[in-house]
């Protein structure tokens, strides 16, 4: 342990002691402690390899401090009580910290011991880091040497580094990365075989799956079953609202249903041919999240709202759970998006103006960002449909970013305000749509939590400060949350994790303000909010 200690470099590590006590700050949302351990070694990993990065660099200007061994010694110690004295402060700090944004986002609070157990998790995975990175030098210092028996030393040093970083590209954005893509869909597909617990086929010809739909049950993949299986009837509407309802329309179609994301939504669009959805009053188009999941609370508030006069649209476009998907597989969902409505829109277009149904979009997260791709922008978006609910946007959603790049003078980056609210208005809480501005027919919403990190991770988060950490946050962020170079990457990637095992209206998890912003998109003279309140307690069961 000591001969190993004797490779490690001082400024390294002093570097690593500062990105510790970064690690532990607040972020978004309250990590598990393994996952602070994770966060906590990769931030000292980092901060390690800058501090070498940093001392290589003043070597090579050269600079080289020949200090005595006294010196040396007494920097050493030094080191080592600071680290002695900062480490268990930073893991006290980071644990009651942890327990205050619990506390924001209505969980319970953990045991403040589990800090010993971040402590070696970290301490493992900065190890790990190390020795990757330890074999990747070696690595590149074997092709280099190989490489000077042809040239001379700097060119076969520049193209030793060379030669690993086309090969790390190779890996991530070539053949292989499409064919582990393939391989993970394939693999996946197996897993589209089960039905979740007290779910049932359908039986009223308004379902897709049910004995009258050219869709069988077994097509519609895992989440399609469970979309089509559950939902209200039209009696639980009526039961709920007090008023005469008919029963919505749910149509779905599976991914392995046909060869192509194209064919799927041409099996959709004949569904509502054969359910008579062009009769309804509103037809919704909905993109769906990797596996074909649909949120039910904005499905269900929708139909409890318009008495199931209601024909909602979807399907599945991937085996992929939505984790895998976001990170490895972001244009399928695109593709999926624009294809579905595009379907829908060229038969809805043309029917008489006087009687076809209001058409609506909404779709989450991914599903969001996929959908959002039928349209040029969201001045293109107000134009078209009547109105949409887009939930948990990612980051890196087009029409997301120019729409809140569009955002009027003065609003936050959290809240934006576009054009006093005349067509998109953004909300955290379903209050904040009442801007007291008029608010035109067609009305789109984007639903987005101050504490949801799939809404706020970006990968310019390594270097750059966001507008959101510049400007007050969030009623559930913690305001002592500070932006770190590299760190804070790191921490919101990681509390994307469990994002949505959080309690609705915080982080991930949306559920029944969705009826309240229904209400709001699709207004109606004789609804009252004790309707609305009325749905919101049938969707959380109390």
């Amino acid at each position: 342990m000591r001969r190993y200690g004797r490779r490690l470099h001082p400024v390294g590590l002093a570097a690593a002691l500062v990105f510790f006590t970064w690690s532990l700050s607040p972020s978004l949302l309250p990590r598990a402690w393994y996952l602070q351990g994770v966060a906590t070694g990769i931030s000292v990993a980092l901060g390690y390899g800058l501090g070498c990065l940093a001392a290589w660099l003043v070597r090579s200007c050269g600079v080289a401090p020949a200090w005595s061994a006294r010196t040396r010694r007494i920097g050493w110690w030094g080191l080592g009580l600071a680290t002695l004295v900062v480490v268990p402060a930073f893991l006290v700090l980071g644990a009651r910290s942890q327990n205050y944004v619990r506390g924001l986002v209505a969980v319970e609070p953990t045991n403040e011991a589990n800090i010993l157990l971040v402590f070696l998790i970290a301490a493992v995975v900065w190890f790990v880091l190390l020795e990757v990175a330890r074999g990747l030098r070696a690595g590149t210092r074997r092709l280099s040497a190989v490489a000077r028996r042809f040239v001379p030393r700097p060119a076969a040093n520049i193209a030793g580094l060379v030669v690993a970083v086309a090969l790390g590209v190779l890996v991530v954005n070539g053949a292989l990365y499409n064919g582990l893509i393939a391989f993970a869909n394939w693999s996946f597909s197996g897993a589209d075989d089960d039905t979740a617990p007290g779910v049932v086929e359908p039986t009223a010809p308004e379902r897709s799956g049910s004995p009258a739909s050219a869709q069988a049950w077994d097509t519609l993949g895992q989440e399609g079953r469970t979309f089509v299986g559950r939902g209200p009837d039209a009696a639980q509407i009526e039961a709920v609202t007090g008023r005469p309802a008919i029963e919505p329309v749910r149509v779905y179609a599976g991914r392995g249903s046909a060869d192509s994301v194209a064919s799927v939504a041409d099996l959709v669009v004949a569904e509502l041919d054969r359910t008579k959805a062009w009769e309804r009053k509103v037809l919704a188009v909905n993109t769906t999240t990797g596996r074909g999941w649909v949120n039910q609370n904005v499905a269900s508030s929708l139909e409890y709202l318009e008495a199931g006069d209601t024909a909602i649209a979807s399907m599945q476009y991937s085996f992929l759970p939505s984790p895998l998907a976001f990170i490895a597989d972001r244009k399928t969902p695109q593709v999926a998006g624009r294809a579905l409505f595009n379907a829908v829109f060229a038969r809805w277009i043309d029917l008489p103006v006087e009687s076809r149904p209001k058409l609506v979009v909404f779709g989450e997260s991914l599903g969001s960002y996929g959908g959002q791709n039928a349209f040029a922008g969201y001045q293109d978006m107000a134009t078209r449909v009547d109105g949409g609910l887009w939930v948990g946007t990612p980051n890196f959603t087009p029409q997301w970013q120019e729409v809140t790049a569009d955002r009027d003078s003065g609003s936050a980056e959290i809240l934006p305000v576009i054009d006093d609210g005349r067509s998109v208005r953004f909300a955290s809480d379903p209050a904040d749509l009442d801007l007291g501005t008029e608010w035109g027919p067609r009305r789109v919403v984007y639903w987005q939590h101050a504490s949801d990190p799939i809404v706020w991770w970006s990968p310019s988060l390594l270097f750059n400060e966001p507008a959101w950490l510049r400007e007050p946050r969030g009623s559930d962020v913690d305001p002592n949350m500070r932006w770190l170079p590299l760190v804070t990457f790191w921490q919101v990637t990681l509390d994307m994790v469990f994002s949505a095992d959080v309690p609705s209206g915080h982080g991930h998890a949306y559920g029944a303000d969705a009826a309240d912003i229904w209400a709001r998109i699709l207004p109606d003279p004789g609804w009252s909010q004790a309707d609305t309140d009325r749905v919101r307690a049938a969707l959380t069961g109390e």
